[in-house]
């Protein structure tokens, strides 16, 4: 697979069969090469894999990412093989560890060591006997820390780090190299009112404050536990979230490249505060109005 440079990752999770099958087609209709998605409490990830790829001729989805505690390996394995069999090599099986809450509280589960964890789920994964064979193996790994960058390297095609800074994609670059796909999401919000963007962005990561893994990566990134209290300071939330007007916002994207980013899914918070797309903003980052 060639898994393009421009993606749209996008929260499925409340959204209705209708707006489903819009945010694909508008996705595709505007050339974005991958359309990621989230496993949280919602949709099972697979399953919507299938029906997102049901609903387009050209565009890649990728789940970013599944929970490889909410299916063994070898379903895992089966997932990928039977979406790229059937679909043309256009599925991406995102995977992750998820985070304490959502597996010890919801699903009952023991969390173990992340790396440890993840390096047995992928050699269950290699071991597993599945009948149908796609083309190519296109498996990523939700990374932030150098162990699991470093996992994801040496064996998956690459990374899906969420919730960084150009910063940090180019330490995840040094680690993954040139041969690996280094794919990072940036939230956006296309509005040059300051305090409207300030407080989307604050609304947007109230729920990513609370993960000791994301915030274990921002003090490993240089924020002080200060900037990570409350909502959140001006300067860690400008971080996350890029605003103002579309050149403002596609410097972000570009930082992420210069960094050494193969691919960059933008997540557009609408302005409004809705859990919709925002059109205005895809449209205006689309990569034939780059």
């Amino acid at each position: 697979m060639k898994i393009g440079e421009h993606g749209v990752w996008f929260s499925t999770n409340g959204l209705t069969k209708p707006q489903l099958a819009k945010l694909a087609q508008g996705v595709e209709r505007l050339n974005y090469d991958v359309l990621w998605y989230p496993e949280s409490l919602s949709y099972e990830s697979l399953s919507l894999g299938g029906f997102l790829l049901g609903q387009t001729d050209r565009l890649c989805v990728g789940s970013g990412i599944a929970n490889i505690y909410a299916r063994d390996a070898l379903t895992a394995m089966a997932g990928h093989n039977t979406l790229n069999c059937l679909y043309d090599d256009r599925f991406i099986l995102g995977l992750g560890v998820s985070h304490i809450p959502l597996v010890e509280s919801q699903r009952g589960h023991q969390y173990g060591k992340p790396v440890s964890t993840m390096r047995a789920y992928l050699d269950a994964m290699d071991a597993a006997n599945i009948a149908v064979t796609p083309p190519a193996r296109n498996v990523v790994l939700a990374a932030l820390g150098p162990n699991m960058l470093a996992l994801s390297k040496d064996r998956t095609e690459g990374a899906l780090p969420y919730c960084v800074t150009p910063e940090h994609t180019a330490m995840a670059k040094g680690i993954l190299g040139d041969d690996s796909w280094l794919c990072v999401e940036q939230k956006i919000c296309l509005t040059t009112d300051a305090a409207q963007a300030k407080e989307i962005a604050a609304s947007g990561m109230a729920r990513y404050l609370a993960l000791p893994n994301y915030r274990n990566n921002w003090l490993r990134l240089g924020f002080s536990e200060d900037e990570l209290s409350g909502q959140g300071s001006d300067r860690f939330l400008d971080a996350m979230v890029a605003s103002g007007d579309a050149n403002a916002i596609a410097a972000r994207i570009k930082a992420h490249f210069d960094a050494g980013a193969t691919h960059v899914c933008i997540q557009p918070l609408n302005p409004d505060g809705s859990a919709m797309p925002d059109w205005n903003a895809l449209e205006a980052l689309a990569p034939s109005n780059r």
